[in-house]
């Protein structure tokens, strides 16, 4: 019997990934069965290509990944960029000044494939301004950063995918409200928080990272899908999401079918048509199983 959905767009933290972090075996032969049945599984992460590249290189999957939040189209076996949204580089100034007045250090995404490394910082402090759990993350993933203390140093300013900031167990709420205020709809501001930190964060003491982050006004998951379905030559409307957070949202919209973790955040779960089980109990797998049998 034929699927009733041509792609699953599947978020990693939270979702496709459990608490520590790891795809479990269930998901892993559910994800392969999925693509056997002919389904585009595509991944949809907020990670840039360099971050998700060593999670899913062992999948085998081959639809492009949707990474750094919609803001890029990566192949999943190089990392080789297929379409890309950037930031200009006036929004981009604006940006990290809108940060360092509030005391952030501005943590700009680059197109590793263009500019030859991931993250620019631009703070005064230099590495003493970073977060403590930006510090961890770069440590933990292994990419490549370098510094600056000032924008103008930016030797790739066209390649800038976003500029962020982190900050671990302190709510930003407020600033986010001001990001959206200033910027929109000049730029997409993406907030949210993560809770699905590996056991060693939690060990430092590391138990939510807030995060606010500032795209190119056409930059979002959904929209990266509806590039990639034009590019496959897919019906938008035969595509499936599942995800667990607020940057998960246009996907869950949107698709075809939208599914939430049983550990989704309120926003995504009253958005969705079905809500499967959590990432601790292999909810992915659920997913695709309810979906592979017709029932969903």
């Amino acid at each position: 019997m034929r699927p009733q959905y041509d792609l699953l767009a599947i978020d990693l933290d939270g979702t496709l990934l459990n608490p520590s972090g790891r795809v479990s075996q269930a998901n892993r032969r559910a994800v392969r069965a999925a693509a056997d049945a002919g389904i585009a599984v595509v991944i949809c992460t907020g990670r840039s290509a360099s971050e998700t590249l060593p999670l899913v290189g062992d999948l085998g999957l081959t639809a492009p990944m949707v990474v750094s939040g919609g803001a890029m189209l990566a192949d999943p076996a190089t990392g080789r960029t297929l379409d890309r949204r950037t930031l200009d580089r006036g929004l981009t100034h604006e940006a990290i000044a809108f940060l360092a007045d509030h005391g952030h250090a501005a943590l700009i995404l680059k197109d590793h494939h263009a500019a030859g490394y991931d993250y620019l910082v631009v703070d005064q402090r230099g590495p003493s301004g970073l977060d403590e759990s930006t510090r961890w993350w770069f440590s933990f993933i292994g990419v490549s950063v370098r510094f600056a203390t000032d924008p103008s140093l930016d030797e790739h300013p066209a390649d800038t995918l976003r500029v962020g900031m982190y900050r671990a167990n302190e709510p930003v709420e407020a600033l986010a409200r001001l990001a959206r205020h200033t910027f929109a709809p000049r730029a997409a501001v993406q907030h949210f928080r993560s809770a699905a930190l590996p056991d060693e964060c939690r060990r430092l003491g590391m138990h939510t990272v807030h995060i606010v982050e500032l795209f190119h006004a056409h930059a979002d998951k959904w929209l990266a899908v509806l590039r990639l379905c034009a590019r496959l030559g897919l019906d938008p409307a035969r595509t499936a999401a599942i995800g667990d957070q607020a940057n998960d949202l246009s996907m869950i919209t949107h698709a075809g079918l939208g599914i939430a973790m049983d550990n989704a955040e309120p926003a995504v779960a009253a958005a969705a048509q079905r809500r499967t089980r959590s990432n601790a109990a292999d909810g992915v797998a659920h997913a695709i199983d309810q979906i592979l049998s017709g029932a969903w």
